[in-house]
């Protein structure tokens, strides 16, 4: 059993609504591993050996004045994660096309049925992030085209991109834990077409892709975009999430540098999804 020590960090969180669903995104995206959602907010743990005190530096809406949030903190020993996730979480429906459930919930009738298990890792459909990237890729023509998923997580939207008939995909992940998980969802969702790898942008250099899918935070899609444009095809695809509606101008900018030119956006309480083309 691994009794590693943790850090439990309890926010109260005023409005709850988005205010919980964006903190949970900005702490997971710095290396927080679970949540737990509250009645006034929401708890957050990390491990010990792996917390640095500049972390909350980056969270950005700890600063946002739209936001009330305080919180405390506390080191506890290891919790049963795997109980407490499956109390919190809830199957979800995308467009009525794509369900995102729990071994433990029943089947769906939706044309796409996915079953994620997500443990510590990020992307199981219920932040507007991953749902919007769902929406891209339930409104693109994916049939026999290569897609890569950066960021995978949980693997889900690489395995949506299977569903729909990709011919090749490639999801990798930083996180040894969103590595593995996503080899078990991967394999629970009974999909050959997907291979893992742990690694970032620069295990890239020389492969092509017809669509680019990366949902991470905004200083690291700066950073990687201009990999992302060389790993297009031609008139390839890349679907861009992770970041607030004001960041549109600097992502964008980064992007027409490299020849890629906004197709189309969806927005969801202060997230946004973007869909740019290569010229």
């Amino acid at each position: 059993m691994d009794v590693s020590t943790y850090i439990a960090y309890y926010f109260e969180v005023k409005p709850l609504n988005p205010g919980v669903e964006i903190l949970i995104a900005e702490l997971g995206y710095v290396g927080f591993e679970s949540f737990v959602e509250t009645p006034n907010g929401v708890t957050a743990y990390i491990q010990k050996k792996e917390f640095l005190s500049t972390m909350l530096e980056d969270i950005h809406i700890l600063k946002n004045k739209s936001f009330s949030i305080h919180y405390s903190f506390e080191d506890i020993e290891q919790v049963n994660w795997n109980a407490k996730w499956e109390k919190n979480f809830h199957p979800i429906l995308v467009d009525n096309r794509c369900a995102v459930r729990a071994p433990f919930h029943d089947k769906s009738s939706a044309q796409y049925d996915i079953i994620i298990e997500p443990k510590m890792s990020f992307g199981t459909g219920h932040h507007e992030t991953t749902h919007m990237m769902i929406q891209f890729i339930l409104d693109s023509e994916i049939q026999n085209k290569t897609v890569l998923d950066m960021g995978c997580g949980t693997g889900v939207l690489a395995i949506l991109a299977e569903m729909k008939g990709a011919s090749i995909i490639e999801a990798i992940d930083i996180d040894e834990w969103c590595y593995l998980n996503s080899i078990e969802n991967i394999e629970r969702n009974s999909c050959h077409k997907i291979k893992v790898s742990k690694g970032d942008a620069s295990i890239l250099k020389g492969k092509k892709f017809d669509i680019i899918i990366a949902n991470i935070n905004r200083n690291i899609l700066i950073q990687d975009i201009p990999t992302y444009a060389t790993c297009l095809s031609s008139n390839g695809f890349l679907f861009l999430s992770g970041f607030y509606k004001n960041d549109i101008p600097m992502v964008q900018e980064v992007c027409a540098d490299y020849n890629l030119s906004l197709e189309s956006q969806i927005s969801k309480n202060d997230w946004v999804a973007l869909k740019f083309k290569i010229n």
